[in-house]
């Protein structure tokens, strides 16, 4: 193993200081495999050495596509990138219970307990924090949304991010999810995995960002056009999926039923000819990531709860071009359009008060206008 400048071990809650890097992915040109020890080295090797055998299977490890499902038909143009290591995070920051394990037991717990918490003061101002920083960093992760840049780029600058504020990624080994965040470019309508591709012009790009800080999740998204090509159609799409989401909030209020959420963006989808994807929905969130209510975006659902000042919940639409049906890819993650026309998300944590909502995660400059208002 070669020795190198000091970067953080790659071996999963490990941490420490790590100057020794694979030999074969520095021949390969795999970008940030380091590790502390020989002993953490031989420890990761039989994960480790599979991403030898993907960067293989692709000539060019930065702009060239590799297919590692053969049998699988794609819906649209988008095909998976070399994916780089797993990202550490350094040990004095607190971490949610499945950042080891992958599995979250506590909301687990949770759903069998049924019950819609309702936060007290402190727990409340434990969020505002939480969500600051998840507008913070959604902010430098949309300055960063350009044609040439690539997921993974946008995923380490929103890792970096996340630690130096002191918070951990939420969604980095979220039930084994491999990255910081989400990065869902045209068809793909949500957990798209950052990767090597690079964005191209003309392109709609979402980042969904979630932080852990201080024991409090916060969770918001918002969809980019990356650069100046974008086509009427897409703009279209995108600025009906925000209004969707702002139609969803504006009855948010003590005693209205969650499931009438759905009826408002359904309506408003239907208005501006775009479907309503029905396989995710909006959630619970506090102490744990996802948790009750279920907050569906389509009408006639059959959600059950009714809003109460303290509840603490995402709104998060996804609505496409074509039809609401969606297809997995066989990462079991990145959910895409299954008619392969593009999809548009936007997405932020809301608390109810006595009097209406706040808005968490509103962005803080531009009177909360997302950013796609100010792309040109």
């Amino acid at each position: 193993m070669a020795a190198t400048s000091v970067h953080l071990c790659l071996t999963p809650e490990c941490g420490k200081p790590a100057g020794l890097q694979c030999p074969t992915c520095m021949k390969l040109g795999i970008e940030g495999s380091f590790f502390c020890s020989q002993e953490c080295f031989k420890g990761s090797w039989s994960n480790h050495k599979l991403m030898h055998k993907n960067a293989a299977d692709s000539s060019d490890t930065t702009t060239s596509t590799f297919n590692p499902w053969p049998w699988f038909e794609f819906t649209g143009r988008l095909r998976p990138f070399l994916q780089t290591p797993r990202r550490t995070v350094p040990a004095h920051i607190s971490r949610p219970d499945y950042a080891a394990s992958g599995i979250p037991e506590s909301e687990r717990e949770s759903k069998r307990a049924n019950v819609m918490k309702i936060l007290s003061p402190t727990e409340i101002q434990g969020m505002r924090t939480a969500c600051k920083y998840t507008r913070e960093v959604l902010d430098l992760a949309a300055a960063a949304v350009k044609p040439g840049v690539t997921g993974d780029e946008i995923d380490r600058i929103v890792h970096e991010a996340c630690i130096e504020r002191n918070c951990y990624p939420s969604p980095l080994n979220y039930v084994n999810f491999p990255k910081s965040c989400c990065v869902s470019v045209n068809e793909v309508i949500c957990h798209g995995i950052p990767d090597k591709r690079e964005l191209e012009d003309g392109d709609i790009c979402n980042v969904d960002i979630s932080v852990y800080h201080n024991g409090y999740h916060g969770d918001a998204n918002e969809t980019f056009f990356v650069g100046k090509s974008v086509d009427d159609a897409s703009r279209h799409l995108v600025k009906a999926a925000y209004e969707c989401m702002m139609k969803g909030i504006a009855i948010v209020h003590p005693g209205e039923r969650y499931r009438n959420v759905g009826n408002e963006i359904q309506k408003h989808a239907q208005l501006n000819d775009v479907s309503v994807v029905r396989t995710y929905c909006g959630h619970g969130i506090n102490q744990l990531f996802h948790t009750l209510p279920n907050v569906p975006h389509y009408s006639k659902n059959k959600a059950v709860g009714i809003m109460k000042a303290g509840h603490t919940f995402t709104i998060e639409p996804m609505i496409s071009q074509g039809t609401w049906q969606d297809v997995t890819w066989p990462d079991e993650w990145t959910a895409v359009t299954a008619d392969g026309k593009r999809s548009a998300q936007f997405e932020h944590t809301l608390l109810v008060t006595d009097t209406g909502c706040d808005i968490l995660t509103l962005r803080t400059d531009n009177d909360g206008m997302p950013h796609f208002m100010t792309q040109q």
